[in-house]
């Protein structure tokens, strides 16, 4: 690692962060697997531990959460009967909480789609947060007493359930249900029917799906170990809120489009991966 220059780093993570495999990464950067993988770790560790401190006292008035699915090591189905059941191994869930007015992703947690994890889940959005908030997520039931547990009455929080038509015999086998409507359901508090939406969440998740390569389906790029997929949402996440401009927010003074961060407060300018790359100095400040 320590051979490698700044300009050869920048441009692995560039591609790893652009929606390309390890195997094609190597490929296109002339680097060996194994370097690959260690600046991922590394670098996701990193990304994490900043973004763990610095996303903290948050002002957002709203926020949509939501789940996204994956897999490590091989389908849930397909698992050999000595991984059956053994965490990390089969589905793996990525649970999302996001600011649909900044766009910031402010809370992300890898695991199983349980009460436990939910509970995780909302205990980590909820230490974020400086004020009382609006909060929308999906139907999933376990939400109920993590939110509960997480925010007690100090939330105004509702449910977007969406009502699935039954599956048609020439759909493929990837292709979901029609959603034929939804359901707003206030839950605690008051919340603004208006703003009972996961949208935002879920096309932020569409983005985790093209960027990433591990959540791209039918391919053989898939995580073997839940450890380097966490590092790798970290590290998307991370690109996510401090490096790529966002349409929909407002110019800075020079006429370009700010990041979620710049939006929330957390930053005055667009990061470059340099500057990711930073972050695995152990002399850089570590005040954000």
């Amino acid at each position: 690692m320590n051979t490698l220059s700044t300009a050869t780093r920048c441009q692995i993570v560039s591609c790893l962060v652009e929606g390309n495999s390890i195997r094609a990464t190597c490929r296109m950067t002339g680097s060996a697997k194994n370097t690959v993988v260690k600046l991922l770790r590394d670098l996701g560790a990193a990304c994490e531990a900043y973004q763990r401190r610095t996303l903290v006292g948050l002002t957002c008035k709203r926020v949509q959460c939501d789940e996204i699915w994956s897999f490590c090591y091989a389908k849930e189905k397909n698992l050999p009967k000595h991984l059956k059941g053994k965490p990390g191994y089969g589905d793996v869930w990525t649970w999302t909480a996001l600011d649909p007015d900044s766009k910031l992703m402010i809370s992300w947690l890898v695991g199983e789609r349980d009460g436990a994890y939910a509970t995780e889940f909302m205990g980590d959005v909820a230490s974020r947060l400086r004020n009382r908030v609006q909060l929308t997520t999906d139907g999933h039931k376990v939400y109920f007493q993590a939110v509960e547990d997480a925010f007690g009455s100090a939330v105004d929080y509702a449910m977007l359930v969406k009502i699935y038509g039954q599956p048609r015999e020439t759909e493929h086998r990837y292709s979901p249900a029609e959603c034929v409507g939804c359901r707003r359901v206030a839950v605690m508090g008051s919340p603004d029917p208006a703003y009972v939406s996961t949208s935002y969440v879920e096309r932020s998740n569409l983005d985790l799906r093209m960027r990433s390569r591990r959540f791209t389906r039918l391919t053989n790029g898939f995580s073997k170990k839940e450890e380097n997929h966490a590092y790798a949402v970290a590290l998307h996440f991370m690109t996510y809120n401090f490096c790529r401009s966002h349409g929909k927010l407002t110019k800075d003074a020079k006429g370009v489009h700010t990041t979620p961060a710049m939006a929330a407060g957390l930053t005055d300018h667009v990061w470059k991966i340099a500057e990711i790359l930073d972050l695995m100095n152990p002399n850089r400040p570590v005040t954000a």
